[in-house]
């Protein structure tokens, strides 16, 4: 059983003992310290409203439930999508101009988990020192419940989902009617979730007509593992070739993360969903780009190419939020398949990435692979370790600087470690107890060896 508090929410396994897994209790905890720091920052504005949505899990409608009586019990007013996705919900905080807003979602993690991600009144990630404010007011129980005759209200808003998609297709660089008149085949796979509703939603406002949706029942039993990664993807490539599509769409439960897959039943790569749209985007609208460390270079790359500035930032969404807002980026995200567009909203949204790359390839007006040859090819291998129980994360790293401190080494987030024109990236992560390892080569075999032999510094770090 687990329990993660971190810039990403407070993220647990379900069943378990207290403060060892996302037990209602902690649940209750968590929300209310939350609850008491919006009150606290809403003291002039005094709207009270907070936004909640949530994925298709399994465990959903009983963490909503303690969510909202929980709000509620401090005098909070709560605005529901019910069922919704991250972004929708991002959105809406600023449609309802609403102090905060939670999202109850473990993203891309295997059904037995579920989170809560805490939102300011802007629809943004609150910021690292607002989460460590909150983990304390937690950790004190520092909060004051209302009495009976201020009680907060509960309200139901089913219009959320339509308002983001329309915001979407009034966006100027979607081409409602290029995408329309190019009739595209497509399949998605919507993992259970709430991508079966909002993925078809969108692709119909888009004037399309032709597509088929796999798992689309939303009962949180996810078919495969929720992350979209190419060994999970099996089942939508080869409905894209059996079905003669022009792609695939894969989403994860919350609807933040996106890839695509090629007519051929290849994977365009969900490194490369961020560097199309970046293409697409950066022909349209000069600007700077970024992408956090763990990315693909070839962002960088075609940043260049159209004139622009690349900087790159710590992982995590509220990081590579910071450095958009640094730098003026007009385009930013994570090479997990996260798209950031600032003027739409600061949050990853495939909702958007989806309606940007179809413009994008309706203009261009060849087939899927062929637009991914477009781009430089870069190979990435991504692996991650668990961590053993108590183990110092800080010695292990420490060893490992040691054993390469003759290569260029960043200690912004973990350790990037380069190559000649190689890298490799080791980090915790924010959401798992394991050390994620992501290398990059021109060649496979090379960020294939490179990252095994990561792997191996690391288990010899952790037993030594």
């Amino acid at each position: 059983m687990s329990l993660i508090k971190s810039i990403s929410g407070i993220r647990g396994t379900i069943g378990g003992r207290v403060g060892e897994s996302l037990s209602p209790i902690d649940v209750v905890k968590f929300t209310a310290a939350y609850g008491t720091w919006i009150l606290k920052q809403d003291a002039l504005n005094n709207s009270k409203k907070i936004v909640i949505g949530r994925d298709g899990r399994i465990s959903g409608e009983l963490v909503q439930g303690l969510v909202i009586s929980t709000l509620n019990a401090l005098g909070l007013n709560v605005i529901d999508l019910d069922l919704s996705t991250t972004p929708t919900v991002e959105m809406a905080v600023v449609f309802h101009n609403a102090a905060g807003g939670i999202i109850l979602t473990a993203s891309h993690n295997p059904k037995e988990w579920n989170a809560l991600k805490l939102l300011n009144h802007k629809g943004e990630f609150i910021s690292g020192d607002d989460g460590l404010t909150i983990l304390e007011l937690a950790a004190n129980d520092n909060y004051s419940f209302a009495g009976v005759d201020s009680l907060g209200s509960y309200s139901l808003d089913t219009d959320a989902l339509q308002k983001h998609i329309t915001a979407i297709v009034n966006y100027p660089l979607v081409d409602v009617s290029a995408i329309a008149n190019a009739n595209f085949k497509i399949v998605i796979d919507a993992i259970n979730s709430t991508g079966a509703t909002a993925v078809p939603a969108l692709l119909t406002a888009l004037g399309l007509k032709d597509f088929t949706v796999l798992n689309s029942e939303i009962n949180g039993q996810f078919a495969h593992n929720p992350e979209p990664l190419p060994q999970h993807l099996r089942g939508l490539c080869d409905a894209v070739v059996k079905q003669k599509a022009h792609l695939g769409i894969a989403v994860d439960p919350d609807v933040d993360r996106l890839c695509f897959v090629c007519e051929d039943g290849s994977l365009f790569g969900e490194e490369y969903t961020l560097v199309a749209v970046a293409d697409y985007v950066l022909k349209h609208k000069k600007g700077n780009t970024v992408s956090n460390m763990s990315s693909t270079r070839a962002l960088k790359d075609v940043t260049l190419k159209h004139g622009g500035e690349y900087t790159p930032s710590a992982v995590g969404e509220v990081n590579v939020v910071t450095k958009m807002k640094l730098t003026n980026a007009v385009i930013g995200g994570e090479g997990n398949g996260g798209i950031i567009v600032p003027d739409l909203h600061y949050g990853r949204d495939a909702l958007i990435g989806i309606a940007l790359f179809l413009t994008h390839l309706a203009h261009e007006k060849i087939s899927v692979r062929k637009l991914r040859n477009q781009y430089p090819n870069y190979t990435m291998s991504k692996n991650k370790i668990e961590l053993d129980h108590g183990v110092d994360i800080k010695k292990v790293f420490a060893h490992i600087q040691k054993k390469y401190k003759k290569n260029p080494i960043n200690t912004e987030d973990g350790l990037k470690i380069e190559f000649d024109n190689d890298w490799v990236h080791l980090r915790t992560s924010n959401t798992e107890p394991i050390i994620r390892i992501y290398s990059e080569s021109s060649f496979e075999t090379t960020a294939t060896n490179i990252s095994n032999r990561l792997m191996q510094d690391i288990n010899e770090a952790m037993h030594s």
